[in-house]
């Protein structure tokens, strides 16, 4: 039998003997994609997610997976003549996402629920669907590469560095990758991409990007855990670095590593920042912004895409983002198991907060090698 040429998904088969699941937010990006793939005569199937009460989703704007971004995935799928689904996976994403959120920030951390749930929801969960509905690969409308190298396939950052999200998809393994695509992640604006939307016809070309985390309205956070654990808005004191009081607080929850307004401090000469959060005496520490400079961070759970396995070297030098609103620095990568690390940056970072993310980054191309949560404080 003659082998047939690599379709634009890397897999040898026609289009129209090639099952895609489209993960369908119902935003702009996802919706692009699903119409791309249909255009090409791919077999498609789009899935969105409802993710927590639809009924409350309904009044929700600018946040993914709301109820009304399910209406307009499926206007979309209505509109390229493919089939789509909405799946309930609210207590999935309740028990995997939204319980631990809550946790960390009573902790004293600074969650990333957007990983965990592409981690643990998306790229899981979902996944495994798709495998059930017997897809080929499943399709995402993240701006990330996926690239083939000689041992196989690699994380890239996107071609647009103003809209990469590999700082929030730095857990996919390597497992994932074979089976994900990503078919945004090569174009140069988002410009393009909502060009493509007004020439597929779909209702969404227009709609604003959600910004806000989906279960978190108005990014009030604090509200959200004071629904989830009552009494944790306790308040407690405020003090500085040899524990002298200076204030009060309205409880923990309402503060995070860096942060210099809302402190209600005043009469003090210099600048103040929170610098540690001590849950159990339900303390906030401040500090100056000095205090704040770190070069040593402790990573856990890694997750390693290099050729090499982690722990084949003593240290590796990389380039890290400690955030994802900030630029990768150059560091290095001190293994002290199969996932477990100590990075140590070369020039010092202020802020650095257990619960974020550190991402590792080839300092020579865009290729992503994974990274590893930030898991103690300092």
């Amino acid at each position: 039998m003659r082998d047939l040429p690599l379709n634009s998904l890397g897999l040898p088969k026609a289009p129209a003997d090639t099952r895609v699941v489209v993960a369908m937010s119902g935003g702009v990006d996802s919706s692009v994609v699903a119409a791309m793939l249909a255009e090409e005569g791919y077999d498609v199937v789009g899935v969105t997610l409802q993710l927590y009460d639809h009924g409350a989703a309904l009044a929700k704007k600018g946040a993914c997976c709301a109820g009304r971004d399910i209406q307009d995935a499926a206007r979309v799928a209505e509109t390229m003549g493919f089939a789509h689904y909405v799946l309930d996976y609210e207590n999935t994403f309740r028990d995997a996402v939204i319980e631990e959120f809550a946790d960390a920030y009573l902790a004293g951390a600074t969650p990333v629920p957007c990983i965990r749930c592409n981690e643990r929801v998306k790229f899981k969960d979902l996944l495994a669907t798709a495998k059930d509905l017997n897809a080929d690969c499943m399709a995402t409308g993240h701006y990330i590469q996926r690239k083939m190298g000689l041992a196989g396939a690699e994380l890239h950052s996107a071609a647009d560095l103003r809209r990469d999200q590999s700082y929030f998809l730095f857990s996919t393994t390597a497992e994932q990758l074979d089976y994900l695509r990503f078919p945004l992640g090569h174009l140069e604006s988002k410009a393009e991409t909502r060009a493509l939307a007004l020439r597929y016809g779909l209702s969404v070309a227009d709609k604003p990007d959600s910004m806000d985390i989906c279960f978190v309205p108005n990014g009030d956070y604090a509200a959200v855990i004071e629904k989830l654990r009552p009494g944790s808005a306790d308040p407690g004191e405020i003090v500085d670095l040899d524990g002298r009081v200076l204030g009060t607080h309205r409880g923990i929850i309402h503060y995070t590593i860096g942060q210099r307004k809302g402190l209600g401090i005043g009469g003090l000469e210099d600048p103040i920042y929170v610098v540690k959060l001590d849950p159990e005496a339900r303390r906030v520490i401040v500090g100056p912004k000095q205090a704040l400079s770190t070069r040593r961070v402790p990573l856990r759970e890694i997750n390693w895409l290099g050729d090499e396995p982690l722990e084949s070297r003593a240290e590796w030098q990389i380039d890290v983002k400690v955030r994802s609103t900030r630029p990768a620095r150059p560091a290095l990568l001190r293994p002290l198991g199969a996932h477990e690390a100590e990075v140590e940056l070369f020039d010092a970072e202020d802020g650095i907060s257990a619960g974020q993310a550190c991402v590792f980054y080839d300092s020579a191309s865009s290729r992503v090698f994974g990274g590893g949560w930030i898991w103690k404080g300092r």
